[in-house]
């Protein structure tokens, strides 16, 4: 199995390398929209949504291409905010816009960045990525989550308040958390999307 993985300098790529050699998947680093041919498509990101776009705008039309085709789509963490279609972080940034709703910031008096483990429930069972998965623990690192329209919302965390954990729409998933670096439960989750 391909997985072509984004290359647009704000995503811990190594880390999702690592996993997907793992689960025997074979992973190519895409930094040209030509060359974004795998069978799956991850879309990683760590860091600000305003700079993620600037140098996802190279990306944005192949990407919507590539999810309207059928082509299964995973963005992780600021990878899944940008498949919305805007964010408070940067409201003049406009987001790939595949899925409908915008990013907020974490409604809570804790601290914020969020980082570390926190709890799953699982929302959508019927969710192709949580097959087999019981609720558990995953690794987050955000001050932002998304507010989905619809009924996109498959998990959430709570951290004083609701955390969007997941969401999916058709062959479009996201995950706030970071599976690459949520153990068993992660790795469960990336093999059922290379699985889709």
């Amino acid at each position: 199995m391909e997985v072509s993985i984004l290359d647009y300098g704000m995503g811990n790529i190594k880390s999702i390398i690592n996993a997907l050699e793992y689960l025997d998947a074979r992973p190519e680093v895409v930094d040209d929209p030509g060359d974004l041919d795998g069978e799956r498509i991850i879309i990683p990101g760590v860091g600000a949504f305003g700079d993620a776009m600037k140098r996802l705008e190279f990306f944005r039309d192949k990407v919507r291409e590539l999810g309207e085709s059928g082509v299964p789509i995973l963005g992780i963490c600021l990878g899944l905010q940008v498949l919305f279609e805007s964010s408070e972080e940067c409201p003049t940034a406009e987001g790939l816009g595949i899925l409908g709703g915008r990013v907020v910031r974490v409604d809570t008096e804790l601290d914020l960045p969020h980082i570390g483990w926190n709890s799953l429930e699982i929302l959508r069972r019927d969710s192709p990525l949580f097959k087999g998965v019981q609720n558990g623990y995953v690794y987050y690192a955000n001050s932002y989550h998304a507010e989905p329209e619809g009924d996109l919302k498959t998990a959430l965390s709570e951290y004083g308040g609701e955390i969007t954990a997941s969401v999916q729409e058709g062959n479009i998933f996201g995950t706030q958390f970071h599976p690459e670096k949520s153990g068993e439960l992660g790795l469960k989750i990336l093999e059922n999307f290379l699985e889709v």
